[in-house]
């Protein structure tokens, strides 16, 4: 049914009206008046799609961006019609505003200082020995984070200060300098990139700007966010330099560097009276103005989403921005930025759905002579929309007292079945992940194409690029007087459209995590116990190969080889009452080469409940280097205690390191504890990482720097960071 006949009917009479009219109607009970509407909803709706389009456009101009945010704020305001999910509907072009104007911002240009030349031909430094790095997702492709390292030198952020830190060798290690950096107070550096004898450094700021409202006469302030990207020569490391100094509005989000280039993508709200628009400046004063990109479906909430791609060795620089929901989970290749964000449908939506629902759903569960007489009394052009209204009601009102009461009820319970499944189906089809894919060469930025895919992601995990396919893993759960959840995975080609799909996996459980390796993807659900998939990617055409049912659950999942996944989670049991239980941190090695038959080689438990690892939500804290055969992993260990006469005594922590080493046939050895804090009550927290330099391990915390031989764990030196007494001389 054409949505656009229907103008002017609102089923909430309909759906919440219709239990109203069974009461009044019902034998003790004389009919009454019928409802009446209020005579603005009547009024004219604009008609707009919230269906995927591909189409993205650009702002031509400051005042064709102001007028398209008041249009969106005030249908998000007013009684709007959206083509039907569940029906269809044609999609509507975007307005055209008027163009040619500029941009209302200043873009003054000065000249640039030059960065010191990079000397690709710089000494090798092959005698020192090979190292970890950070653990990443996708290969050359690194991601920030708070310490870096090389094969002699470690770098850690925290608070405003940059600790350098002489590593290797460890026998002689030693802290080079701590400086500060000129930040906001209360902010802090959040992440780190090292290249060569560069590093990139991340940390948020604020601005406070004034504007003067439309024919008004007082200046009004507005707090901007900021995002600074500060790039830093440390060849001197007693006297590292600052280069440059990018401030980008908005926050910051995440981001990757690719060789030379780092991508950063930072969002921040629009601010409807004026917007903000995004700018990229330098601390040489410089200002670049993006180009503001848009798409014709309506957000419920718009936010300004802008890459800025820059090179680490030389002066070129760019950015996009664009203008949608605010990004969420970011995935990135070699060759392409994803930002992904759950779908926002418009308020309005939800109240127009109501009309679709009564005409869908409802109508078609009355007997067949009540159908046509609501048909011909629509099809009525002689009729107002009040007037239709009226004539309905009384046809349901006239319908209803001729049943008897439990025919009255078989029909009601009739109604609200075929209401559940249309909501279902509504559900199905606005509860989707939305994905825009940017490809990305040097600082070149390119928009490729926009897709919508049901369900929810876990992570970055849950996404990988292949060739020219995009795979895609989430979960779809409805709640109402049915609640379903499931789980799938979809195949895009390179322009994001649907080639394959595999729907409905593990009913009733959700994803715990998933790791795509090659042509095949690894998928870890739970909900009493720990399914294990092993799905075929070899075709556009997604299977389950083999499944393993396990206690547990697993949080991360990491390759050991082709034929070998690492898991890494929590051990479960059940308890007396039937309920699951969450015990200490587990750790597994799958065995997948038999892919029908995939097998727990081994498995250790680390701890009993309130044993926790950083790993199980950040990646980064995760050393394992199969060469080496070590995998180390930060443990935080809480044992609770009651006094005799029960009063609360403070709890026992153990915080620290346990590095095994990991093969096929002896699985999981336990080469050490590495002990970092052990006592009551809590230690300063900044985060837990591990790497190596040659044969040693270095563990570090929130206070402490130990150093251990691979060979068997012994303490070769240990660093603090932390000396309140020393004053801290910050960088120009």
């Amino acid at each position: 049914m054409n949505i656009k006949i229907l103008i002017g009917v609102i089923t909430a009479i309909a759906v919440a009206g219709i239990l109203g009219i069974y009461i009044a109607l019902s034998p003790s009970n004389q009919p009454q008046t019928p409802y009446t509407i209020p005579p603005q909803i009547f009024d004219e709706p604009k008609i707009v799609s919230i269906d995927d389009t591909q189409q993205v456009r650009k702002f031509e101009s400051y005042d064709e961006l102001t007028k398209f945010l008041q249009s969106a704020q005030s249908l998000n305001n007013q009684y709007a019609i959206y083509e039907s999910p569940v029906h269809g509907g044609i999609v509507r072009t975007g307005s055209q505003w008027n163009s040619g104007v500029q941009m209302e911002l200043d873009s003054q240009l000065t000249p640039r200082p030059s960065l010191p030349p990079h000397d690709a031909n710089a000494p090798s430094r092959a005698d020192f020995p090979s190292y970890s790095t950070t653990n990443i997702q996708v290969q050359n492709v690194d991601e920030p984070d708070f310490l870096k390292n090389d094969d002699k030198y470690a770098y850690i952020v925290s608070g405003d200060k940059l600790t350098i830190i002489e590593a290797y060798p460890a026998e002689s290690a030693k802290i080079i300098l701590k400086i500060g950096l000129d930040i906001p107070q209360g902010q802090s550096l959040q992440n780190i990139f090292l290249n060569k004898d560069r590093l990139v450094v991340f940390y948020q700021d604020y601005k406070e700007t004034e504007y003067i409202p439309e024919y008004g006469f007082t200046p009004t302030k507005i707090y901007a966010s900021l995002s600074h990207a500060v790039i830093i020569d440390v060849t001197d490391k007693e006297n590292p330099k600052i280069l440059k100094d990018y401030s980008i509005t908005g926050y910051y989000n995440n981001a990757r560097m690719i060789g030379d280039s780092v991508y950063l993508i930072t969002t921040n709200d629009v601010n409807y009276p004026r917007p903000i628009v995004p700018l990229i400046r330098e601390s040489s004063g410089i200002m670049i103005t993006p180009d503001v990109f848009y798409f014709d479906n309506p957000e419920q909430y718009y936010n300004f989403n802008t890459i800025t791609a820059f090179g680490i060795f030389n002066e070129t620089i760019n950015a996009e921005t664009f203008l949608m929901s605010g990004a969420g989970t970011i995935y990135v290749s070699e060759s392409n930025i994803y930002i992904t964000y759950q779908k926002n449908i418009p308020y309005n939506y939800y109240r127009t759905l109501e009309q679709d629902r009564f005409f869908n759903a409802i109508v078609p569960a009355l007997p067949q002579d009540a159908q046509n007489k609501i048909k011909a009394v629509m099809a009525d052009s002689t009729l107002t929309h009040q007037e239709k209204w009226n004539r309905v009601s009384d046809i349901l009102q006239e319908t209803y007292n001729k049943l008897s009461s439990s025919d009255r009820s078989s029909l009601f319970e009739k109604i609200q079945n075929a209401i559940n499944d249309y909501d279902t189906k509504v559900q199905q089809d606005t509860f989707k992940t939305v994905v825009h894919k940017i490809a990305i060469d040097g600082t070149n930025l390119t928009y490729v194409a926009k897709a919508e895919v049901p369900g929810r992601l876990l992570n970055q995990f849950s996404m990988d690029e292949s060739g020219n396919r995009f795979r895609i893993a989430t979960t779809s759960e409805f709640w109402g007087t049915r609640n379903y959840m499931y789980n799938n995975v979809y195949v895009l080609d390179a322009n994001l459209r649907q080639v394959g799909a595999l729907e409905k996996i593990a009913p009733d459980e959700s994803i715990y995590s998933t790791r795509f390796m090659n042509d095949r993807l690894y998928m870890v659900t739970f909900k009493r116990i720990d399914p294990f998939f092993v799905i075929d990617l070899s075709t556009d055409s997604p299977k389950v190969l083999g499944e393993l049912k396990i206690p547990g659950y697993s949080n991360y999942l990491h390759p050991y080889d082709q034929n070998h996944v690492i898991g890494i989670g929590k051990e479960t049991k059940e308890n007396q009452h039937g309920g699951i239980e969450t015990l200490g941190v587990k750790i597994s090695l799958f065995d997948v080469t038999d892919v029908r038959r995939p097998v727990e080689l081994d498995v250790v438990t680390i701890g009993k409940q309130g044993t926790d690892s950083e790993v199980l939500s950040d990646h980064k804290a995760l050393l394992f280097d199969k060469e080496k055969g070590i995998l180390s992993i930060p443990i935080w260990e809480q044992e609770h205690d009651y006094a005799p006469n029960r009063q609360y005594v403070e709890p026992k922590i153990w915080r620290g390191f346990y590095a095994f080493n990991v093969n096929t046939v002896d699985g999981f050895t336990l080469k050490g504890k590495i002990t970092h804090f052990n006592s009551t009550g809590y230690d300063y927290y900044m985060g837990s990482r591990s790497f190596y330099i040659g044969d040693v391990l270095y563990t570090v915390s929130s206070n402490l720097m130990k150093m251990n031989d691979l060979s068997d764990m012994h303490e070769i030196n240990q660093l603090k960071f932390r000396d309140e007494a020393k004053i801290i001389r910050y960088i120009d």
